[in-house]
């Protein structure tokens, strides 16, 4: 199963008020595992940065000036999310200023839900944790998921805990990230580093049965067959 963890990062809250999408980061998992094979893309808005969303990205209009636009990087972002399952919080936040994207860059090409299945990871929290604070950063600090050194938003570290996040609220999946895969921004100079596309991804630890545990397993499946005539996880 191809899954696609994805975050935006906008110039205001309204798209229907002509506020667009300043960067987007994704974070491929396959069957539940990282594969290193993300997207992350700043983005030229063709509009000023609303005050507010500055203090939180850090992304001036200075910085984005030369970046692509949407339309520019539209069909690596369709072909890159194609056919997989789509992994954001408050997703229809995302999907409403993505869906606005595409319609302004290409009308030819089709909403969201054309190329991907959406799961929001908002709406799973509230059901878990009703009555709480259901936010990324509130669900972080509930798993105890290390935020002390971000101290700006940004989409692609935002997707790479959400992913941590995720994989926790559905398997109880261990940390896949250090601090140095999720922080990459030089916050001192509100300048964007490189993010890094390979994530560090920690080995799972395997304990075997020893021989007194597989002998005692093997005798509770002989009794489980001498009561009930048949064990279905022992042969012969």
């Amino acid at each position: 199963m191809r899954q696609i963890v994805i975050d935006t990062e906008t110039t205001g809250l309204e798209p229907a008020k002509g506020h667009r999408i300043i960067e987007i980061g994704c974070i491929e998992l396959v069957d539940r595992q990282l594969t290193g094979n993300n997207f992350h893309k700043y983005i030229n808005p063709g509009r000023e940065v609303e005050e507010e969303a500055l203090s939180i990205t850090g992304l001036t209009n200075d910085f984005l000036r030369d970046k692509p636009t949407f339309a520019e990087i539209i069909n690596d972002f369709l072909e890159f999310i194609n056919g997989a399952e789509l992994i954001a919080h408050n997703a229809s936040f995302d999907v409403s200023f993505i869906n606005h994207e595409i319609r302004l860059a290409a009308k030819n090409k089709g909403p969201l839900d054309k190329y991907v299945t959406i799961f929001d990871t908002l709406a799973l929290a509230r059901k878990k944790f009703p009555g709480q604070r259901n936010t990324l950063d509130a669900i972080c600090k509930r798993y105890k998921i290390d935020l002390s050194e971000r101290n700006l938003h940004g989409a692609l570290i935002d997707a790479k805990l959400l992913a941590e996040v995720y994989l926790l609220m559905t398997g109880g999946q261990g940390s896949l990230f250090t601090n140095d895969d999720l922080l990459d921004i030089d916050t001192s100079t509100q300048k964007m580093a490189a993010p890094t596309t390979k994530a560090n991804q920690k080995a799972t630890l395997v304990i075997h049965a020893n021989n007194g545990e597989l002998n005692a397993h093997d005798t509770l499946l002989k009794n489980i067959k001498k009561t009930a005539g048949k064990c279905q996880w022992k042969n012969g």
